[in-house]
């Protein structure tokens, strides 16, 4: 996260370093077994760990000393409400998305062999869909060094898109 954090960013401020580095902060306390299967539920999970993220975040900032308005300004990144209309939730979200690109995408894509191509060029797309113009640059670039597979599947996902 802080090196693609720096990538997409030369000078990031503090809070979006501390956002960055508490995106998962103590994630293991809420379960993703906790909730049941499916898109709806997962997305529920999802919601309530950018919830508690915040809120920790927050927390451990007010007691080293930080101003109650920065606690609650990397609150409000962390739950992504604003994603789109604040910079900083923005630059979050471009920043996990080059993460999961990077680290997660070519694994995620094995151990889900069994999605179809349809669901694979969703899962595409809305990732796509939540990232800024700056980060689809980075991420056209880390493409080229991608497996040819994936590399394919992003292409045409990218093409699907614009119809």
């Amino acid at each position: 996260m802080t090196r693609w954090l720096f990538a997409l960013e030369s000078e990031p401020s503090e809070r979006m370093q501390i956002a960055c580095r508490a995106q998962h902060i103590e994630r293991w306390t809420i379960p993703r077994s906790d909730y049941p299967e499916g898109r709806k539920a997962y997305y529920q999970w999802r919601q309530a760990c950018g919830r508690m993220h915040g809120r920790r975040a927050a927390e451990i900032m007010a007691d080293c000393g930080y101003q109650a308005a920065e606690c609650e300004k990397v609150e409000t990144i962390l739950t992504k409400r604003e994603l789109r209309q604040d910079a900083d939730t923005q630059l979050l979200e471009d920043v996990a998305c080059m993460v999961f690109l990077e680290r997660y995408f070519a694994d995620f894509y094995e151990e889900k062999a069994d999605y179809d191509r349809e669901k694979w060029l969703r899962i595409v797309r809305r990732t796509w869909g939540k990232m800024s113009p700056r980060g689809h640059e980075a991420a056209l670039k880390l493409a080229e060094g991608m497996p040819a597979h994936l590399l394919e599947l992003l292409q045409e996902a990218l093409a699907g898109a614009d119809e």
